[in-house]
């Protein structure tokens, strides 16, 4: 028996009128498929019903109706469950979209649908929980990939599958679980991973797109460890067309980033005004957008044309570094950053603290990789002191230990818990300023064992525990081709902990020529935007006279490449402009990105301009602005 959501618990409906209506009960939140944050509390609910459940609507159908493997009980597709779980639950809740394509996701129908990957000898046993629940386990596991599998029919070139499941894993206390898709024996791809455990069900959430249609597949779940069982329970496979996914993405943009306006126009007596002609035209954005920058735009005037037209933030690709500000011990130089920082106060771009410490040795300034224990405790003292006090509250936050999942040369050298004092110690100093996380291949990818979002939230946790305030989610975001379904369930799951999320070194990879570039990034640009819990993006696109880093968005004459020529389409996409003529209240009504306008209001010939704020803050509300003419 699954878990499903508390509302409905205790809930009984007649079998009957299940089966003359198909559905039985439908529950509508108005606004509520914008959201992307923790799933309620769940509770048991009776076993004849099972539970389809959106992010906008649930819908709960009996057994014997339509909904079996069916996500909508009408020609529509679903909109996309966000629902996301990061803590261990007893029991498994009820598969999304009524597992999709998956067929017998839930083991009603004992192994029916199911098979071993990898070896006969694989065992394959249905097993029940203390509340009747049925599960997957696969035994006598002789290779990662030997595992309980499923055979996929007719997948689709370019179409988005979203993956789910829960894992645990028994005869160990935990292992990295991957759900891995294969493709005509030529293709495996990652598709999500969870660090199960034992005596409890984590929750795998993924996705992917194939390449091409495939004419077999397969889906199965495997581990590295081999000595541990693998159970699976309430599998999902929902597919989504790129029309469907893009739809719920402009609907996702109008529900978090716009908001619902009325210009008011009447005469100097209050009479309303109809016919009154109307201008608005957005002159700044409220969503943080830019790139990084580097010392190459000081005194570089087109540069800095081209980028204070575009963007509203800015990160110093490596002048804060301590390789940059201390090459030698003692000898600081904040010159560069100083200049970088007074360009963005000149220009009302706001700027991220990048980085405060970073555990790559290889960025590491070679004399404090000479240092001994308490020597090196001396020196990120002073560097914290230091770079902290010169620039606080300039930042609108900082990454105090950059790619701490990947690397630990301060923890190696000082102890398990030298982040939780570099923490400590810049929340101390500037204690207005969120200090963040940031880290590679969260997003990006599920192969990087080290780089995966249950890492990521463990860290964050075992930092919070401890008494640190880590507000906020840095993820680096250097894609090859993106996995955007993947992207969007990693996300589920960091929106389940209710910190802003932050996209902090957009690019792709220069393995692929401009077009290429440019068509992935609008990929990435697109869904990180639609996502109501992240709440800025940045591109690692710094200009230099050899280039970038991976991706330019201009050459070094400041005319655009593709992917500056998409960029500047999102952002004309992404900005308000309108004209019309009020209504015989004398109303203009529109929806316009958060951010500042300037209005004109023109009748006969007279004309009045006025500005005014869309803010998120009673984003829900209505912004009445009143002009008289």
């Amino acid at each position: 028996m699954k878990m499903g959501q508390h509302l409905v618990e205790n809930l009984d409906i007649e079998s009957d009128f299940c089966q003359e209506s198909s559905i039985c009960l439908l529950l509508v939140f108005p606004n509520f498929y914008a959201m992307a944050g923790p799933a309620p509390s769940i509770a048991e609910f009776s076993r004849r019903m099972k539970l389809v459940h959106f992010s906008h609507v649930l819908i709960f159908c009996s057994l014997q109706s339509l909904c079996n493997n069916t996500a909508v009980a009408s020609n529509e597709a679903p909109y996309y469950d966000a629902s996301a779980y990061t803590q261990c639950e007893p029991y498994p809740v009820a598969p999304l979209y009524g597992g999709g394509i998956i067929r017998n996701p839930g083991f009603d129908d004992g192994t029916n649908g199911w098979t071993s990957f990898g070896s006969a000898s694989v065992a394959l046993q249905i097993q029940s929980q203390d509340n009747g629940n049925k599960y997957l386990v696969a035994s006598n596991r002789q290779e990662s990939f030997h595992s309980p599998a499923q055979t996929l029919g007719n997948l689709r070139q370019d179409v988005k599958y979203a993956l789910s499941a829960w894992v645990q894993v028994r005869l160990g206390n935990s292992a990295l679980v991957t759900a891995t898709v294969g493709m005509d024996n030529v293709s495996f791809t990652c598709a999500g991973n969870v660090h199960a455990t034992t005596g409890c069900w984590s929750f795998l959430k993924g996705g992917f797109v194939p390449d091409w249609s495939p004419s077999y597949s397969w889906l199965y779940f495997e581990s590295n460890n081999t000595n541990v069982e693998i159970l699976v329970d309430s599998v999902s496979l929902q597919p989504f067309t790129d029309d469907e996914w893009r739809l719920q993405q402009e609907e996702r943009i109008a529900m978090k980033r716009k908001k619902k306006a009325i210009v008011h126009v009447t005469d100097l007596k209050g009479d309303r005004l109809e016919n009154a002609e109307v201008i608005v035209k957005q002159k700044s954005r409220q969503f943080p957008f830019g790139s990084a920058i580097a010392k190459t735009i000081l005194g570089n005037e087109p540069y800095q044309r081209w980028f204070v037209k575009r963007f509203n933030t800015a990160v110093f690709e490596n002048e804060l570094k301590w390789y940059t500000t201390e090459p030698k011990q003692g000898k600081l130089n904040y010159s560069l950053a100083d200049e970088m920082l007074a360009f963005c106060n000149a220009n009302s771009i706001s700027a991220r603290g990048h980085n405060i410490f970073w555990e790559d040795p290889r960025y590491i300034p070679s004399w404090v990789i000479s240092l001994d224990k308490e020597q090196l405790q001396q020196a990120v003292s002073r560097r914290i002191e230091s770079l902290v006090n010169r620039y606080a509250g300039n930042f609108i936050n900082w990454d105090v230990s950059n790619e701490l999942l990947h690397y630990s040369f301060y923890e190696d050298k000082l102890g398990p818990n030298a982040s939780d004092f570099f923490f400590e110690a810049a929340q101390e100093i500037d204690p207005w300023t969120p200090m963040f996380m940031n880290d590679y291949n969260i997003i990006e990818t599920c192969d990087d064992s080290q780089g995966t979002v249950d890492s990521y939230i463990e860290k964050l946790q075992e930092l919070r525990n401890s008494g640190r305030v880590i507000e906020g989610i840095g993820l680096e975001s250097h894609f090859s081709k993106p996995n955007i379904p993947l992207m969007r369930a990693v996300l589920d799951k960091f929106s389940a902990l209710d910190l802003p999320i932050w996209l902090t070194e957009v690019d792709v990879s220069s393995k692929f020529d401009q077009q290429t570039q440019a068509r992935y990034l609008e990929q990435i640009l697109r869904e990180g935007f639609s996502y109501p819990a992240v709440e800025g993006i940045l591109m690692w696109s710094a200009l230099h006279s050899y280039g970038c880093y991976q991706m330019c968005l201009t050459d070094n004459a400041f005319n655009n490449l593709a992917a500056g020529d998409m960029v500047d389409r999102l952002l004309d996409d992404w900005t308000t402009r309108l004209r019309g003529a009020t209504d015989e209240n004398g109303f203009f009504k529109f929806e316009g990105f958060l951010g500042d306008y300037d209005l004109v209001a023109l009748y006969g010939t007279k004309n009045v301009s006025k500005t005014c704020t869309l803010r998120e803050l009673d984003r829900d509300g209505v912004e009445h602005i009143f002009i008289q003419i």
